[in-house]
């Protein structure tokens, strides 16, 4: 194994900058020549050039003629809309991209040391750049994940005694949309921050559910709106450490009682050794959690797992009820 070409920090850095740059796209669009190239992207001529052969080096893009540079199969990932948010340096692919400097901070602490990077923390930050957050949220949607799976539950039959459904931090309402679209029946409540819901009307609009879903702009840790049948949280719960996780599940047990369902899609894994998602060490202080960990977390949230099983999608499932209260001997 090469130590020098496994830490080498070139290569990804030039895949960033050529995403920020939209070279792909100008290159489809015809402009492959050096000085087009250039001229279009607003570089300089050589160091774009050098950028581009090393890149063709490593496989990503061709240089069939001389200062003549072309895609090939590798480079046209590039001009899938989520591989561009998660690369481009100008928005949150930027912020991902520079918080790897802080990893050895939360190696040493345990805690995520993005706010050495940025002045804040992640979720501050967010707040404070209504663009990066902008570009987090349309990379959380479809960009980003794909198109939603809108069954969630694993076993079918269960829907028949759902009428609302409550999406606990589900952004811009992407699979809330999926989900109420594809049953008629359904009511829809999508709970998150007031800057995210805000951005949801027309993701609901175009499904064409807009008059099926309401939204709550709060923080998914003050008290939830009660009375749902189905709560769930996709992509949500790695992103806190221990504590906060908790706290979230409790909340959704308060909302869910006595008889509702909550699903957790996202974070848990069946494994006993899950993946080790260093990107949310560095960000958030999150991590996955394995179904045996999950479980104890869920006890002391005060909800049961119910069941466990991975959907049609392949995405692990996780889905639980409220515990029952203790009666008093």
């Amino acid at each position: 194994m090469d130590l020098w070409e496994l830490s080498d920090l070139c290569t990804p850095w030039c895949v960033h900058v050529v995403a920020t740059l939209r070279i792909a796209e100008h290159m489809a669009a015809g402009s492959g020549e050096i000085d087009k190239l250039a001229a279009a992207c607003g570089a300089e001529r050589g160091s774009l050039a050098r950028v581009l052969r090393h890149l063709v080096s490593k496989g990503l893009f061709e240089e069939p003629a001389p200062g003549r540079f072309a895609l090939n199969d590798a480079a046209r990932g590039l001009l899938d809309s989520g591989a561009r948010l998660g690369l481009d340096l100008d928005g949150i692919g930027g912020r991902m991209a520079h918080a790897w400097g802080t990893m050895l901070s939360a190696v040493r602490t345990g805690r995520p040391a993005y706010a050495e990077a940025f002045g804040r923390g992640f979720w501050e930050d967010l707040d404070a750049h209504p663009e990066i957050a902008a570009s987090f949220d349309a990379l959380m949607g479809p960009a980003g994940h794909g198109v939603p799976d809108p069954e969630v539950l694993l076993d079918p039959a269960d829907w028949s005694a759902v009428r609302t459904v409550v999406d606990v931090g589900g952004g811009t309402g992407t699979l809330l949309a999926e989900v109420v679209r594809a049953r008629p029946s359904l009511r829809g409540i999508l709970v998150d921050r007031p800057r995210t819901v805000a951005r949801s009307g027309e993701v609901f609009q175009a499904a064409g559910v807009a008059d099926r879903v309401t939204t709550v702009g709060q923080s998914f840790f003050d008290p939830l709106p009660g009375g749902g049948d189905l709560y769930m949280m996709k992509n949500v719960l790695a992103d806190w450490p221990d504590g906060e996780a908790t706290a979230l599940l409790r909340r959704c047990a308060e909302a869910a009682r006595p008889a509702g369902t909550v699903v957790i899609l996202g974070g848990v894994t069946p494994e006993e050794n899950p993946s080790p998602e260093l990107l949310m060490m560095v960000l958030v202080g999150g991590r996955s959690r394995t179904l045996g960990e999950f479980r104890q977390m869920a006890r002391e949230a005060g909800l049961e797992v119910r069941a466990a099983g991975r959907q049609a999608s392949g995405r692990f499932a996780v889905e639980c009820r409220p515990s029952l209260p203790l009666l008093a001997g």
